[in-house]
């Protein structure tokens, strides 16, 4: 029963009735309570994007597996203390972190959420030790700006670290194999089916520790009982919960008829008894019942089948095989293979373990080597009953031995390459997201241009590539890249939030009108579908229900640091400055490094005119993204306000010659010159700076106050016509007006400009 009830929960998650699965594991978990049943039930609700089900289940539970669910639910509900305590015991500081690698990355999110950043880069990094090929590690790393280069992270000790690892897996698929025709030969209870499908399928949608470790259910070295009976179905409670392994069972007992379903021998109990406690976990498609019973009698492989068959057309010396795969009579060849060509068989497949790869075939026959000598020295009585028996069975052992292993041996070697090739793109990404996350935009793209055009054209890449282009100020550019990345993915949110900025910049009103409407349709629940709704109000001037949206993008995830920040440019509109600090403090709390509200609250400060504030603001944002012009002149715009004019022209300087199309620096550079009485410079700057705007009302502005201090009247008043022309706002406008009609007055320079 326990047995039906687990393969139709898993069964129900597989093809997503999330609903299914809990009402069956919720009637598992009544019948047979157990914590392992508990964990399953806790991964159903986890599925249905119920964490707070889940928290309340596995509230209090004792196993790894467990402490890790349970990290999962609390994170989910952002109560990082108790995720940080499961998967970290303050009373067991010796303890393992629960899943190798995806609890350290647990472990790193928990951090850097709660403003530990030297801890997460260390969870993070040890996640990437233990399986290089968790990304969303690296990720972390590159967003917290602790990344190594991609060369060093995805190189030779990556590809060994995944090769030993899949080498493992392999053996032990191997030792599967090997073990399992014994187990099938007595047969296997329900309640040790049980065990090992707790020890290996229930698992199988949660990260796993790599390092090997039993993560839940029955400890590795505990034994297969084989021998015991069919029908006997006891809760497996206490070996579950049990904290060590008993001690390996083996008896020499002789073998049931009614369980082996043929002619049994001394030999196959011995086969049983020997492999059964290798035997670690069993796949759920050899589960079965027949008649009533568990791994009825069971046929003979499919390799040794396929190689009867072969050998029936050319051989007339051949035999039908027995339920148990042993030999009815030493007159018949099994499976029909003669002595001669049983050895070339075996030949051939020695010289194929030679070529796959030495690393691979050392460690193979390193593995295959100890498994005999365990053997052996496991139970004497081996020796007598292989002795005992006829050449022939022992052609055939081999036989099932060696055709597993070059089986493995060829899937190693296509391991390797695959390995190699999944490193070797995970190198080009992440060096490119590495740089990308420096603010070194113009190298990120010259890396992602080394992709192949699969791999550019994804949705992802096409859209780091618009982020790259929207920090370089090249919105149009950046249009063209999203577009590209909403035609390749129109499922995903990737970006998105920045895309509805970039159009927002642009002004398109009615591309961001419909790229919100399109975003709301495909997720309601995503952050980015509301940021994109806030930019299409805030670029209607409506301020107030822009900030509402944002808001409901930072109920839809807190973690969200960019609808923080967009939050505060609203409360800045709206010019209340106090909430907007606050936005941009919770943005900074999330990420040290969204120099957007650090800029942000350089702003507001600068309006204030809290110029040291402002300075140090602005600095900080420069010290994460030196490559940005607009941070560059505001910078330098509040040292010029600290009266330190020279660092102020130096910094605008850098902002010029980091985006000559920004017209900003520029402008505050004349702006600069003036206030230090050097009007040439400062005519000559305006006069270039009007090649890039030359519909800029505030530049002519500027060059009619200057010939105004020049008293060279029809100029300044050529100008300030010029400025009217192009409509600036209204404030400007007056000041043109007033500067207009005090023409001929003699003005104090500081209040004109």
């Amino acid at each position: 029963m326990e047995t039906l009830i687990y393969d139709c929960v898993q069964s129900s998650l597989r093809h997503f009735l999330p609903r299914n699965a809990i009402f069956l594991c919720e009637r598992l978990c009544a019948e047979f309570p157990s914590e392992l049943n508990l964990q399953l039930l806790a991964s159903c609700y986890l599925n249905n994007n119920q964490a707070y089900c889940a928290y309340h289940i596995l509230k209090g539970t004792q196993l790894a597996q467990s402490h890790y669910l349970f990290a999962v639910a609390c994170l989910q509900m952002d109560l990082y203390s108790e995720a940080e305590a499961a998967l970290c015991p303050t009373n067991e500081s010796t303890a393992e972190v629960p899943n190798g690698a995806a609890g350290h990355y647990l472990l790193g999110l928990i951090y850097r959420y709660t403003d530990r950043r030297k801890s997460a880069v260390d969870h993070f990094k040890q996640a990437l030790s233990i399986d290089p090929l968790l990304w969303a590690a690296y990720e972390e790393l590159c967003i917290l700006g602790a990344a190594e280069e991609a060369n060093d992270v995805f190189g030779e000790a990556a590809a060994l670290c995944i090769q030993q690892q899949y080498v493992h897996q392999n053996l032990q698929t191997v030792n599967e194999d090997n073990g399992i025709v014994s187990c099938k030969t007595i047969g296997l209870d329900d309640s040790s089916a049980r065990q090992m499908r707790h020890s290996h399928g229930n698992l199988r949608e949660i990260p796993y520790n790599h390092h090997g470790a039993v993560i839940g259910g029955v400890p590795g070295g505990q034994p297969l009982n084989c021998g015991s009976s069919l029908y006997s179905t006891p809760s497996p409670m206490i070996s579950q919960l049990s904290a060590a392994a008993p001690p390996p069972l083996f008896r020499k007992e002789q073998p049931n008829p009614n369980t082996l379903g043929g002619e049994g021998s001394p030999r196959s109990v011995v086969n049983s008894t020997v492999q059964a406690p290798r035997r670690k976990f069993v796949d759920e498609g050899k589960l079965r019942k027949v008649s009533g019973r568990l791994f009825a009698d069971s046929g003979p492989r499919r390799s040794t089948r396929l190689a009867a068959e072969m050998a029936a057309g050319t051989n007339s010396n051949t035999t039908h095989i027995g339920a148990n795969g042993t030999s009815h009579s030493s007159t018949k060849y099994l499976g029909g293979f003669s002595s001669s060509s049983r050895l070339s068989s075996a030949q051939v497949r020695s010289v194929t373990l030679r070529k796959g790869g030495s690393w691979a075939s050392e460690s193979f026959e390193e593995g295959r080597r100890s498994e005999a000598f365990d053997d052996a020295r496991l139970d004497t009585t081996a020796t007598t009953s292989v002795a005992s028996s006829s050449g022939d069975d022992r052609a055939v052992e081999q036989e099932r031995t060696i055709m597993p292993m070059t089986g493995v041996t060829a899937s190693c070697s296509r391991g390797i390459s695959g390995v190699l090739e999944v490193l070797r793109l995970l190198r080009t990404l992440g060096e490119g997201y590495r740089l990308s996350c420096m603010y070194r935009c113009q190298d990120a793209l010259d890396v992602y241009q080394k992709l192949s055009s699969k791999q550019y054209n994804t949705g992802w890449v096409l859209s780091q590539v618009g982020k790259a282009y929207f920090e370089m100020v090249d919105y149009l550019e950046s249009e063209h890249a999203f577009t590209l990345a909403r035609r390749a993915s129109p499922y995903s949110l990737e970006g998105m939030d920045i895309y509805s900025t970039v159009l927002f910049h642009l002004k398109e009103e009615m591309k961001l009108s419909y790229l919100a409407q399109d975003l709301i349709s495909t997720d309601r629940l995503a952050p980015q579908s509301w940021c994109a709704m806030g930019n299409c109000y805030s670029l209607q001037k409506d301020h107030e229900t822009a900030l509402k949206n944002f808001q409901r993008a930072v109920n839809l995830n807190s973690t969200f640091a960019y609808a923080h920040t967009l939050c505060g440019h609203e409360y800045v509109a709206l010019e209340d400055y106090e909430n907007g600090i606050k936005s941009y403090q919770s943005a900074l709390r999330i990420d040290t490094r969204h120099y957007n509200s650090w800029y942000g609250l350089g702003m507001i400060y600068l309006r204030q005119e809290k110029f040291e504030f402002a300075e140090h603001h602005f600095r900080k944002a420069y010290q994460i993204n030196p490559r940005s012009s607009v941070i560059m002149c505001y910078l330098g715009t509040s040292l010029h306000a600290l009266k330190r004019s020279e660092e102020a022209l130096e910094m605008i300087d850098k902002a010029i010659l980091a985006d000559k199309k920004n017209p900003l620096p520029m402008y505050q550079k004349a702006n600069i010159l003036v206030s230090l009485e050097r009007y040439d410079e400062a005519l000559a700057d305006l006069e270039e700076l009007k090649e890039y705007a030359p519909r800029e009302s505030s530049v002519y502005a500027m060059m009619g106050r200057i010939y105004k201090r020049r008293n060279m009247h029809d100029k300044a008043m050529l100008h300030f016509g010029l400025a009217l022309d192009l409509k600036p706002s209204t404030a400007d406008v007056a000041s043109i007006k007033s500067a207009i009609e005090k023409l001929h007055v003699p003005d104090d320079i500081d209040e004109d400009l």
